[in-house]
Order: structure tokens, then sequence, then C-alpha cells
């Protein structure tokens, strides 16, 4: 009887951590939110900066692993944006979904497309509740 105690105490324990990854995670954590915020250089055009827009935007489409995406320009009357004009909010179910965000192909190429026209970029990726 101890035998097979022990032998379903293992294999309950193997099992625990592979519950962890995805449901449990938004579970536990709610939803993984990457914000990102633009300071475009001064030698972007209008016509840079719509590219850039369109560009992120089709991230959505391109890359499974987001769960949705709202971008939009800066309008707050504070005054502490630093320079970014304009940001997004990606939301990802769990940081495995992130993670693999931010080695996909399109998004490697989104930054060839974006680096010679940004002066800086501000991220930050929370759990939001």
């Amino acid at each position: 009887m101890k035998p097979l105690l022990l032998i379903g105490a293992l294999l309950f324990a193997l099992t625990f951590p592979a519950m962890s990854d995805t449901t449990a995670s938004s579970k536990n954590h709610g939803n993984l939110r990457h914000v990102v915020a633009f300071k475009f250089k001064d030698t972007a055009s209008p016509a840079d900066v719509k590219k850039v827009e369109t560009a992120f935007r089709a991230l959505k489409s391109k890359i499974p692993q987001i769960a949705s995406l709202e971008a939009g320009t800066n309008n707050s009357p504070e005054n502490l944006n630093k320079g970014c004009t304009h940001g997004w909010i990606l939301t990802f179910t769990s940081e495995k979904d992130r993670d693999a965000y931010l080695v996909h192909p399109d998004h490697q190429e989104f930054g060839k497309l974006v680096r010679p026209l940004v002066a800086d970029v501000f991220v930050i990726d929370f759990w939001a509740k």
C-alpha cells in the first residue's frame, strides 16, 4: 500500500508544476501588460511615424501570443512624458507568451524599422489584476 501512495504522491508532484503554466499565471496574476512608449527623433517625418504606428498595430495579427493591443498618442496635461509621444499596451496571458513575442521574427523585424527613428524607448511589464 505504501509504494502506491508514494507513486501517487510523486505523480502529483510532477504534474503540479505543469499546471502553473499559462492558465495558472493568468489566474494568479491577472493579465501581463507590456507597456511601450516611443520618443521619436526630430528627423522622423510624420510619414515615418505613421509607418511605425501601422507596423506596430499589425503585430497583433502576426503574433498569436498577443491577447490585445491598444495604442495612442500622448495627451496628458502633466508634461511628464519625457518626450515620449506614442504609447502601446500589449496584453499577454503569460510570461511565456510575452517571451515568445519578444523573440518572434515579426517583432524583430519591427525593431529594425523602429531603431533608426526613435531617440528613446520606455518599456515596463507588470501583472494587472
